[in-house]
């Protein structure tokens, strides 16, 4: 059964396709600013981030006992990682769409959690995956034992002699195999399709049947149990790389049926490409993340240029704003699938409070990946990228999760919360004071960026504007210290509301340390 195009949809769907660095000071603090989704959204792997029973593994009520942690840094919703039930530690391979995995909690644990969440002013997003299921889904273990399963259809199949059809949905680059994505069924004679492996089967979303099981699932959680969004994981793999407009056009049909259960959905997509392949993802889903970013910024940090850096944000939001004016640009350093950004940054912490600096002065809606306010470190594999949080020192740590043994971020690298919150040159209150910046800033949160380009080729230099608000933001990306002149269109930026330790402002001339940053206002 081959995936068919989308002009095989019902009339009725397809008319609904074409709808739609050391202590600082903060000076001058405004008032709360920012709403979100345009405010800081937290992302928390469930199984590493606070246990509440002592069986070392993250839960529910754990997250439920750490939400005035969250609020007090500035938070304004929190993105969760997969909580259904599934055979892996990740549970990004489903087997029941309706349920929470009982080593997290309950349906009556979420459902607290998401009240006492409100009632901190945080919403809350659900990690929802759509693309696969788990290959020990009751859905694919019945298509697998008949082939005239009232399921069969919800997967994608091929026979073994049709060398044809396995060519379809091959990824895109050159180390491309053609057939590497379907998977053999041991006793027949058909392959079905799976795009990332043989646990997660690709669900076939040209079977109406299959549309309208999604789409039940996702007024589940709007209107039964109170999510606020979706974070939707491996948004452009829906169809395959050749049927890229199926793949922005699901996505328009599936936020207008979401629409019909919460006026006010969220829905982020996980695209990861370059900002010209998801742009057009962004009529359907009016949030993505900007991974673009997140290689740009820490190249740049590493490399002590930031004379660039503005210039290619600027051109991103300009693009992504002439194809949905109403866009939420989801910027992020790093998350569950990308190296630790201190880590990406040799566990230098100056440069990890520039990265942060940069991240909460630019254009964009930041999330924040647990554990990046402490400093936690980690690269590849996947799991050294998802170790417990560190709330204290392990003696006295009763919330630490301990379901694996961590290799990167250890009490020995990484100091805990509690310590750090006692120390003011903290990364954590370098966060907490750059997230309070930008929460109390109208240009910080919603403003335009047009960069300004200066003779010291460190500086990265851009004035946000948002109404009657104009900033200046000065970062020196560099080891050393520099002074420069300020042309003299930026001269009535006077009052600095934020001034990194040892910066200072004369005139038109500006002197900033290594790794430091100022944020002037006119």
């Amino acid at each position: 059964m081959k995936k068919r195009t989308l002009s095989q949809l019902t009339a009725a769907a397809l008319s609904l396709f074409t709808a739609f660095g050391p202590v600082q000071e903060v000076h001058a603090q405004q008032s709360k600013a920012s709403q979100w989704p345009r405010g800081i959204t937290y992302e928390i792997f469930v199984q590493s981030f606070a246990d509440s029973n002592g069986d070392g593994i993250g839960d529910i009520k754990g997250m439920t006992s750490k939400l005035d942690y969250l609020k007090d840094l500035g938070v304004e919703a929190v993105w969760l990682m997969p909580m259904n039930p599934s055979p892996s530690y990740h549970k990004y391979d489903v087997t029941d769409y309706y349920g929470i995995h009982p080593d997290y909690g309950t349906m009556a644990d979420f459902k607290e959690f998401i009240s006492q969440a409100h009632k901190r002013n945080i919403k809350v997003v659900m990690d929802m995956v759509l693309n696969h299921s788990s290959n020990q889904h009751p859905w694919f273990v019945d298509a697998v034992k008949n082939e005239n399963s009232p399921y069969r259809d919800y997967y994608v199949w091929t026979h073994k002699n049709d060398p044809q059809t396995q060519k379809e949905g091959r990824p895109t680059g050159a180390d491309s195999d053609n057939t590497q994505h379907w998977h053999k069924v041991e006793g027949s004679d058909y392959l079905y399709y799976g795009y990332f492996y043989d646990g997660m089967p690709d669900l076939n979303f040209d079977s109406p049947k299959l549309r309208e099981e999604v789409f039940k699932i996702g007024r589940f959680w709007f209107t039964e149990i109170g999510v606020d969004g979706f974070r939707l994981d491996a948004a452009r793999h829906i169809f395959p790389d050749e049927r890229p407009i199926d793949n922005h056009n699901w996505w328009v049909y599936f936020r207008n049926e979401m629409l019909k259960a919460n006026k006010d959905v969220y829905l982020v997509g996980e695209v990861w490409a370059p900002s010209d392949i998801v742009a057009p993802y962004l009529k359907g889903l009016p949030a993505l993340f900007n991974f673009e970013m997140s290689w740009n910024i820490p190249k740049a940090v590493n490399e002590g240029r930031g004379d660039s850096l503005a210039i290619k944000h600027a051109k991103i939001t300009n693009f992504y704003q002439s194809v949905n004016p109403d866009f939420v640009d989801a910027t992020i350093l790093s998350n569950h699938d990308q190296n630790r950004i201190m880590s990406t940054l040799n566990n230098d912490v100056n440069k990890a409070k520039m990265a942060a600096s940069l991240l909460l002065t630019l254009p964009g809606s930041p999330y924040l990946y647990y554990g990046e306010e402490i400093g936690m470190t980690g690269k590849k594999p996947d799991e050294q990228i998802r170790e417990p949080f560190l709330w204290d020192t392990k003696a006295k740590d009763k919330s630490r999760t301990s379901w694996m043994k961590p290799v990167n971020t250890t009490d020995e690298t990484v100091k805990s919360v509690a310590a750090q919150k006692k120390d003011k040159n903290s990364i954590y209150h370098h966060y907490k004071t750059l997230i309070s910046l930008r929460n109390g800033s109208k240009a910080l949160t919603y403003g335009s960026i047009e960069p300004v380009q200066l003779e010291e080729k460190s500086i990265s230099a851009f004035v946000r504007t948002q109404g009657d608000e104009s900033v200046l933001a000065l970062h020196n990306l560099s080891a050393k210290e520099v002074t420069v002149a300020l042309p003299n269109n930026l001269s009535s930026y006077t009052k600095a509301l934020y001034k990194g330790k040892g910066s200072q402002q004369k005139g038109a001339s500006v002197t900033l340390p290594a790794y430091t940053s100022l944020v002037l206002k006119k």
